[in-house]
């Protein structure tokens, strides 16, 4: 029988600074619900170039969010027949979050007709926790995740002072994203497939085939621990 949720979920993958490591916890996400045998949908709002679907062709529309034909595309077709995820371009969180209430989608949310979690994901610095109280404005309903995604070694908690965590305490969860060895991310990205489709290849090295299997099941722990309950 085909996958049917009890309603619509989504996931928005976002962050107002860029090179935060969001895509890269968008494919793991991917990953994590594909392990789970959950159908997803996924939307790059990279365009016109797109970064997602490199490596999740099959289930994933480029769409370009300022242009209203592409916003009914997302929007439109949301139903619980599969998750859909949305990986928001870097910049863009709190002008897409302000795109939701104005299309009536955090209307839905608010009424428990669509069960949706934003994933923020923030660097290091001051200016990543300075988003935090913005984009909790914004939520209306939707889990609030906050990820800090260690893939270049950031040290987050450095230094923290109160007012960090007073920001950190605005999510309904907090997720600390591991590093994955950056030779082995390299290669899982020269190879343009999932993390999970390149940990199963014998053709690639088995000592990174390990780091990314460890390094995964250490993501997916996190993720449960989180209750990204939203199926």
């Amino acid at each position: 029988m085909p996958f049917v949720a009890e309603k619509p979920a989504v996931v928005v993958v976002g962050a107002d600074k860029g090179g935060v490591g969001k895509t890269t916890l968008s494919r793991a996400m991917l990953d994590y619900f594909g392990a789970q045998g959950l159908p997803v949908r996924a939307f790059d709002t990279e365009s016109p170039k797109g970064s997602l679907k490199r490596f999740f062709s099959e289930i994933t529309e480029i769409v370009n969010l300022r242009d209203s034909d592409d916003q009914a595309k997302v929007f439109d077709n949301i139903d619980s027949s599969s998750i859909t995820l949305i990986d928001i371009r870097a910049g863009l969180l709190t002008d897409t979050l302000s795109l939701l209430e104005d299309v009536g989608y955090n209307e839905m949310v608010r009424s428990g007709a669509i069960n949706s979690a934003v994933m923020h994901v923030i660097g290091s610095t001051m200016d990543s926790f300075g988003e935090i109280d913005q984009v909790a404005k914004l939520l209306a309903g939707s889990k609030h995740c906050i990820v800090l995604n260690r893939y270049n070694g950031a040290e987050f908690f450095k230094g923290i002072d109160e007012v960090t965590r007073q920001a950190l305490a605005l999510g309904s969860s907090l997720i600390d994203i591991p590093m994955l060895d950056p030779r082995a991310m390299e290669l899982v990205d020269a190879a343009g497939v999932p993390f999970g489709e390149f940990e199963k290849d014998p053709k690639n090295s088995f000592m990174y085939r390990g780091k990314v299997r460890k390094w995964e099941k250490d993501v997916f722990a996190k993720l449960d621990v989180a209750g990204l309950n939203i199926v």
